[in-house]
């Protein structure tokens, strides 16, 4: 039994060293990411006098040979400053906004990128123009209509507002990987008996799973740190996602002196985008860098 061998490319010096100043700055953005997020995690793991004395990475390398961490930090911000409270609202707008934004567009994305109608290249670069306009110049209208509808306070409203704004960038990231999908499939699925819509669910749905997937991370990780909307929409505590709420309780935290649990705060936000960069850091870079998939 043969065993495929792995043949490298040899090292073509010239090349590396006009790569160089790119390869210095990947460098630089990496130690200074790494510092950033070490520093973070080690001011949550301290004392608010230790945060001020200085060496916060020192101090917390200390503590950490000693076993004597202050995790009582993140019970502070978990518990008493009711971070619980905005991450399980957070966890609840993600879970049901992003199954319906698929649901939404990867239909329109398919219909855009495969059936040729009047107004097809129009309703394309809506979807394209759409995507540059800013929150802010369109916030101030759509909570004058749900005042006027009583619509405000509500997670219904914050969930139909991520699901509007997240639309536009969905379908025009899963245009391509639909375009380049193989039309043979589709002549063969109507040979077989198959409508154009059970085609789409039963055969191109699946196949563009590598987009869809992506373009969910990526849905996933601006839902999670949206605050624009939801700093005016969520005018009840009881409905703040976490980043508006982890916005009240820094405020709170700074004033009272609780500086190891704001910093705490910070990082339980941070942990799932993090963790899920890290697990899916292989499937994201293929996605982009590889495109769709082509016939």
């Amino acid at each position: 039994m043969t065993r495929n061998k792995t043949i490298r490319e040899p090292v073509k010096l010239k090349k590396e060293l006009k790569l160089t100043p790119g390869y210095l700055l990947c460098a630089i953005w990496a130690i200074f990411t790494f510092l950033l997020i070490g520093w973070t995690l080690a001011a949550s793991l301290v004392t608010p006098r230790e945060i001020f004395g200085g060496d916060v990475i020192g101090t917390f390398f200390e503590r950490l040979l000693r076993f004597d961490l202050v995790f009582n930090n993140y019970r502070l911000a978990w518990g008493a400053q009711n971070l619980s409270r905005f991450f399980l609202n957070s966890v609840i707008y993600v879970t049901i906004s992003l199954p319906l934004i698929i649901i939404i567009s990867a239909p329109a994305a398919y219909a855009l990128s495969r059936f040729r109608f009047r107004f097809n290249a129009l309703v394309q670069g809506l979807t394209s123009i759409s995507m540059g306009i800013p929150a802010v110049m369109i916030i101030m209208p759509i909570f004058s209509l749900a005042t006027a509808l009583r619509m405000t306070g509500t997670r219904t409203t914050l969930v139909f507002l991520y699901i509007g704004m997240s639309i536009p960038f969905t379908i025009f990231y899963l245009l391509p990987f639909f375009k380049n999908l193989p039309s043979g499939l589709e002549e063969a699925a109507a040979v077989d008996g198959c409508s154009p819509v059970r085609t789409f669910w039963r055969i191109m749905f699946p196949l563009a799973q590598p987009g869809i997937i992506t373009v969910t991370i990526f849905n996933f990780i601006t839902l999670w740190n949206e605050f624009f909307i939801s700093m005016i929409f969520a005018n009840d505590a009881q409905i703040r996602p976490i980043a508006v709420g982890l916005f009240n309780m820094v405020q709170g935290m700074r004033y009272a002196g609780h500086w190891g649990a704001m910093f705490a705060s910070t990082v339980i936000v941070f942990a799932p985008t993090f963790v899920l960069f890290i697990v899916l850091s292989n499937k994201i870079l293929t996605s982009v860098t590889g495109g769709a998939i082509k016939g």
